[in-house]
């Protein structure tokens, strides 16, 4: 693991001025994966848009976990069929 590609979790929270809690329950919900080392749990760098999007989904539209869950998995679903609709039309 190369530390300086993750997020102390903390400071995450701080920076976006949101509650660890909301970070435990998007663990929970299998929305981020938490990674913990020395006693500091850390977040992906290259996951900070996706946690921003749920950031703006729960305090801004007061989206609960399970309405983040869903819309986070429809977002998922449509970036996979443009990649698939991508990869067709460089195919034709």
């Amino acid at each position: 693991m190369e530390i300086e590609n993750f997020i102390p979790a903390k400071y995450f929270c701080e920076v976006y001025k949101v509650d660890a809690s909301f970070v435990d329950s998007l663990k929970e919900y299998g929305l981020i994966t938490i990674v913990v080392y020395e006693e500091i749990e850390y977040i992906e760098k290259e996951k900070l848009n996706e946690l921003e999007k749920m950031i703006r989904l729960h305090y801004d539209l007061n989206i609960n976990m399970e309405g983040i869950e869903a819309v986070s998995h429809l977002l998922n679903k449509i970036d996979t069929l443009q990649q698939e609709i991508n990869a067709l039309k460089s195919r034709l």
